[in-house]
């Protein structure tokens, strides 16, 4: 049987797998940007162990590859685990969250860590992966994987599985541990060799590949603030009891999820009122609110406005947007191509200048951008603010150093960072990403309010992410303010618009393997129909649609 594997054919035997292929070919590598870590075939990824029933066009993925990246750190993730459960075994691995370019994890039935357990840590991780352990895939029926995570001691994993719709169940096994996180991983163990681990109070944090450099580790990098704001929303979820998806999903059979959105919105409500606390309390003249796609900007800045205008002040909201510069006058990179989201697509000089003259109180005239023409308008709106009206300004380049002149006063200056972070675990050992959150509002909106399908917002999702890594996630330490957009209960709601569409998405699509990613994470959630309990000023609104913010 011929595979034509990147261009290249190659005559395999059956029951020979992609790996065999590979190594007929020549091209597997010691070198993590150059090895194999899974393949895709027409928009589905397989392990590499995978055996073709038929001939097939093949892409092998790299670490440069997002699916390559989430295939290692799934991998490297099992074999973590596996040390873990070899030096203590009494411990409770949970896995809560990405920091950086890692894994925030934390240890539960067990002491700190001490320096000396993390070396130890370290040693028993590379040992397994020098030993090149093999990582085998195997189907189980419902109730054996039932049975199999139940006497393991894993009874996060099992309670899952009784929500699962189909009757069987993939997993991963290795030395006597099994374990799924839904998702390919590579073939064995000795595919995972760079990586740190880097100890806190009672957690360590897993570093991955360096993204400049995937061949040394990460470095840690302490962001305190970040740590705070998944502390508060830890706090809620333990408030809410929906901490991950078997309870909101018995909030949903039981009914008691009208009561967590009635709290949930409380919640939001209260922290966007002492958001304007602050900033009164502060006195500032200018609050910046920034964040990524569909982290709910033009929303929180609306409801920072009401919460202010509470305080006896008259904000006036401005959109960083107007400060584009014409699309034609926007610089090519080496590649011909144009960055719409890079700093120098704004009229810094023009928005500090009207900044400057507005915070001073003197009549200034603001510019429009023009979407349709890619151009500033001829006119413009005249504001002057008095001593009561404090600017709120929203835009993705809110905390960048180089948007604010040194010349402007920085204590009249509050900013706000918000983002859609996760709020809950599927289990124990597998977390939902913030990209999938943001990307299910997303994939809602855009449906929604332009009729896109699917495959359209997914097309830009990575061009999206590659932008926000680049102008965003660097500045948000430089946040005042922290506050996380998402709602313990969105994705209940977000499933019932988004998941028949995805599953819409042909086999053949590039993009049917972003999409059944996603569907694979929602089968086990139950989809809820409360949207006469959603309030009109939800963050959630911006994208069912609904929201008075928008009229």
């Amino acid at each position: 049987m011929k595979l034509n594997l990147e261009g290249r054919e190659i005559e395999i035997q059956r029951g020979e797998s992609i790996l065999d292929a590979i190594g007929k070919l020549g091209i597997e590598s010691d070198s993590l940007l150059d090895r194999p870590l899974a393949a895709q075939m027409g928009g589905e990824v397989f392990n590499l162990k995978y055996t073709p029933h038929k001939e097939s066009n093949i892409t092998l993925l790299r670490y440069n590859d997002l699916e390559g990246q989430a295939v290692y750190e799934r991998t490297l993730l099992f074999v973590f685990i596996m040390a873990m459960r070899k030096l203590f075994p009494k411990a409770r691995v949970y896995v809560r969250y990405s920091m950086g370019n890692g894994l925030y994890i934390t240890i539960s039935n067990e002491c700190d860590l001490t320096e000396r357990d993390i070396d130890s840590l370290k040693q028993e991780c590379r040992r397994l992966i020098e030993e090149d352990i093999s990582l085998d895939r195997k189907r189980l029926s419902i109730n054996d994987a039932l049975e199999l995570f139940t006497t393991d001691g894993q009874k996060d994993k099992a309670e899952l599985l009784k929500w699962r719709r189909f009757s069987y169940f993939d997993v991963y096994m290795a030395n006597g541990y099994t374990d799924y996180f839904y998702g390919e991983m590579a073939p064995s163990t000795s595919y995972v060799k760079v990586f740190d681990i880097h100890r806190l109070n009672n957690a360590v944090v897993l570093l991955m590949p360096d993204h400049e450099d995937p061949t040394i580790p990460a470095e840690y990098a302490d962001r305190p603030k970040l740590a705070q704001v998944y502390a508060q929303s830890d706090k809620w979820g333990k408030l809410m009891n929906c901490s991950c998806a078997v309870e909101l999903n018995r909030r949903v059979q039981n009914g008691s999820i009208h009561e967590l959105i009635r709290v949930n919105e409380a919640l939001h409500e209260r922290a966007y009122a002492n958001i304007a606390d602050a900033a009164a309390a502060r006195g500032a003249k200018a609050l910046m609110i920034a964040g990524p796609s569909s982290s709910g900007k033009t929303t929180s800045a609306n409801r920072i406005a009401t919460q202010l205008r509470v305080l006896g002040l008259d904000p006036v909201m401005l959109s960083l947007d107007n400060y584009y510069i014409d699309r034609d006058k926007i610089p090519a990179n080496e590649h011909g191509e144009k960055d719409l989201e890079h700093i120098n697509t704004l009229d810094i000089e023009r928005f500090n200048a009207d900044l400057e003259s507005l915070l001073d109180g003197r009549e200034t005239l603001v510019p429009k951008f023009d979407f349709k023409t890619g151009k500033r308008a001829p006119e413009g709106d005249i504001y002057k603010l008095h001593s009561d009206q404090p600017i709120i300004i929203e835009g993705i380049h809110g905390l960048n150093p180089l948007l604010i002149s040194d010349d402007i006063d920085q204590n009249k200056i509050l900013r706000v960072y918000v983002s859609a972070l996760p709020t809950m675990n599927l289990d124990d050992h597998n977390r939902i990403k913030t990209t999938d959150v943001r990307l299910l509002r997303r994939l809602v909106r855009d449906y929604q309010t332009r009729n896109a399908p699917m495959e359209q917002t997914l097309s830009m999702w990575q061009s999206v992410r590659r932008g926000e890594e680049r102008w965003i996630f660097p500045y948000q330490e430089n946040a005042d303010i922290i506050f996380n957009t998402t709602l313990h209960y969105e994705i209940s709601v977000l499933k019932k618009y988004v998941y028949p569409l995805l599953l819409e998405v042909k086999p053949e699509s590039k993009y049917f393997c972003r999409a059944r990613n996603i569907v694979k994470f929602l089968n086990y959630f139950m989809d809820a129909d409360v949207e006469d309990e959603i309030p009109p000023t939800s963050i959630l609104r911006e994208f069912i649609g609904g929201n008075v913010f928008y009229k």
